[in-house]
């Protein structure tokens, strides 16, 4: 039970920077309360709950490396914990699996390590970290997993990230099918280019390449974090319950 009937939880991860913060305080804003993970930047996600904490709303930052699947079930129980000290609670009701990381390199030039990094974080991370977290999920509640717009126009130097994001576009739609009977929605949601810190911050950094994404988008621009973050809130909010096994591409147009 949550502290009131309205009260909604929702755990976003890698919510410290980028789209995952966007996110956080676009649910913030809709009166959902949030926990966000982060790697490594404490300082940054403590100052994510600040503003979330601003905003009116309950918010606590948990150290998670999606890439360490041997570490889910622990975390699985801080969560457990977090929710009866802080909410009161024994579910949350949304789950974002948004942390990631990006990698650049030709199909000749890919390692076995860099591919291997790419199948643990953005595949393996969002197959198992689910996995765990599925007992402390509300019955009727919403799952949102980040493709990318890669998985459906090709780009020289993504073929591996790409892939990753193809499987969890199709894990997505098993999720949705086999989390139905328990009325949890899932949805996959593919970012275009967006100028953020993601990838080096090549998209947001570099003139060209920057000028390249918006000759190659329909509304003439390159993406930003918050048009990702509202559309997620968006996508989790009663409005959107009928939703679901749906790819939603949030690229404004790009490669038509």
């Amino acid at each position: 039970m949550n502290t009131s009937p309205t009260t909604r939880i929702a755990l976003v991860t890698g919510g410290s920077r980028g789209l995952g913060k966007s996110t956080a305080l676009h649910l913030a804003r809709q009166g959902v309360d949030v926990i966000l993970t982060y790697q490594a930047q404490a300082a940054a996600a403590q100052a994510v709950v600040a503003d979330i904490e601003a905003l009116g709303r309950k918010a606590v930052a948990l150290q998670l490396d999606v890439a360490q699947s041997s570490s889910f079930a622990a975390f699985a129980e801080q969560v457990r914990v977090t929710l009866k000290n802080h909410w009161s609670a024994e579910r949350f009701d949304v789950l974002v699996n948004n942390a990631g990381t990006g990698a650049h390199a030709s199909l000749m030039e890919t390692t076995e390590a860099q591919f291997d990094a790419l199948v643990n974080v953005h595949f393996k991370g969002t197959f198992f970290l689910t996995q765990k977290l599925l007992p402390l999920m509300a019955d009727g509640g919403r799952i949102v997993n980040l493709s990318s717009g890669l998985a459906r126009f090709a780009l020289p130097g993504y073929s591996a990230y790409a892939s990753m994001k193809g499987a969890v576009e199709t894990l997505t739609r098993y999720m949705a099918k086999e989390l139905g009977p328990r009325g949890i929605a899932v949805n996959v949601v593919a970012p275009g280019a967006i100028a953020t810190d993601f990838g080096g911050g090549a998209v947001r950094d570099n003139a060209q390449l920057n000028a390249f994404v918006a000759s190659q988008t329909a509304l003439g621009r390159v993406g930003e974090a918050d048009d990702i973050g509202a559309m997620i809130a968006s996508l989790v909010s009663s409005d959107n319950r009928w939703i679901n096994a749906q790819r939603i591409e949030v690229s404004g147009g790009m490669m038509l």
